[in-house]
């Protein structure tokens, strides 16, 4: 019986047999970039080996780090002898409100009534509900403008949430830094009604980021081109090191009167990235219409996952709730920022005035967050990757957080020596 059920016969000419497997047919899907990069750095034995392809924080010694206003946190949940119990179908009451005063700001106390939220799988658990909600509801498209480049899970998943995606022009190859007026005009040439994803901060990929005087622009482009704008908020306050500076552009938005979506993601600002801890909000009308959106997020959520995960709502809720902590976690959050823009002050003394390298470096300075687009090339990377033992993306990504005190002379080194040829 369990052969049968494992294959099925076909006859091919006469009395011959051949067993098939079910699954004959499912084609070898392609490998992730990123988990590529990984499996490749561990392989190697070099001791100089570098990964610069991972998008998670790390100290300045290379090691993972955990907050301390995290390891007080779970203290403070653990010594509430908590039960295991399922969560609702939105998820912890407490956190999800303190998210949305965290993404839409302390004085936004008549919004909140009209904000509909409900906790997610992270980030990208709240771009796919998201995704999942606009397919079903939004009225005007179902098409929906990403920046090109963006972070490369962003395609997939609104794809599979059944949106046409198209893209709008971001980042400038020439210059290395933002195609602001590529980016105007392709968004006044989008369909009226259309949905656009936004990078609130720190780009992902590219690090580059609007003015806020650029911010202010795209708003009056999208108001007038009444496009739905869907932020993407995966790095408050890890990109400057100011929550309320880095929530800018969402809070300018609503204060603009656009009824925006909002993914906000506690995997970096916190380091709960195995707690997969995120909330997804949409601004509605008026407090009817607020209770008609939630009751539509519970039917979206439930045949997803049914309920989201509880301990790491527990956890960032403590700290949310708990001025003592709040502001130990500010703090840290500033020292990871501080950290990585050092990083970047370092990286473009090494490479402009010890060696020399060809080329502007200005943007890797200007830049801001956890990546940089270096400008290096496809052979250079793989240069850097065969020749040097160092490992990122094809396209010359780099997780600035990859880089500390005793790596980063030897990183800069080899990229020189890559631009110049001499690796």
């Amino acid at each position: 019986m369990l052969a049968v059920a494992r294959t099925r016969t076909l006859v091919r000419g006469g009395n011959a047999l051949r067993a098939v497997s079910t699954w004959s047919t499912v084609p070898a899907g392609p490998p992730d970039p990123i988990l590529g990069i990984t499996e490749a750095f561990k392989a190697d034995k070099d001791p100089r080996k570098i990964n610069l392809g991972a998008g998670t924080y790390r100290d300045g010694n290379g090691k993972p780090y955990v907050l301390n206003a995290v390891k007080k946190a779970e203290d403070a949940v653990r010594a509430g002898n908590p039960d295991k119990e399922y969560l609702p179908i939105t998820g912890l009451a407490e956190f999800t409100k303190n998210a949305v005063k965290l993404a839409y700001g302390p004085d936004s106390a008549p919004l909140k009534a009209n904000i509909a939220v409900t906790q997610s799988l992270s980030g990208t658990g709240a771009l796919r509900i998201g995704g999942a909600f606009l397919q079903r509801f939004y009225p005007h498209s179902k098409v929906i403008y990403l920046p090109v480049p963006s972070w490369g899970n962003h395609t997939p998943i609104f794809r599979d949430s059944g949106l046409e995606v198209r893209g709008y022009r971001y980042f400038d190859k020439g210059t290395v830094g933002l195609d602001f007026e590529g980016l105007k005009e392709d968004l006044r040439n989008a369909p009226e009604g259309a949905i656009v994803l936004l990078h609130a901060c720190a780009h992902n990929p590219t690090g580059v980021d609007p003015t806020t005087a650029q911010w202010q622009e795209i708003s009056d482009i999208v108001k007038e081109k009444r496009l739905f704008p869907f932020f993407d908020m995966a790095y408050q306050g890890f990109a400057s090191g100011d929550t309320d500076r880095d929530a800018f552009a969402v809070r300018h938005f609503v204060s603009e009167g656009h009824q925006i979506a909002l993914s906000q993601s506690f995997a970096k600002n916190m380091g709960l990235y195995g707690e997969r801890t995120g909330a997804f909000s949409l601004v509605t009308k008026d407090p009817e219409e607020n209770a008609r959106v939630e009751s539509q997020l519970k039917i979206v959520v439930r045949p997803m996952y049914s309920n989201p995960p509880l301990n790491g709502a527990r956890i960032a809720n403590a700290i949310l709730s708990t001025p003592e902590l709040y502001t130990e976690w500010e703090a840290e959050v500033k020292g990871m920022a501080d950290r990585i823009i050092s990083m970047r002050d370092r990286l473009y003394n090494e490479l402009t005035h010890t060696h020399k390298t060809p080329g502007e470096w200005g943007h890797i300075k200007s830049q801001i967050g956890m990546f940089s687009f270096t400008g290096l090339t496809t052979p250079q990377t793989q240069t850097l990757a065969e020749k040097a033992h160092i490992y990122m993306t094809k396209d010359g990504r780099i997780s600035m957080a990859g880089l500390n005190g005793s790596n980063i002379d030897y990183f800069a080194e080899s990229v020189s020596k890559a631009v110049k040829g001499d690796l």
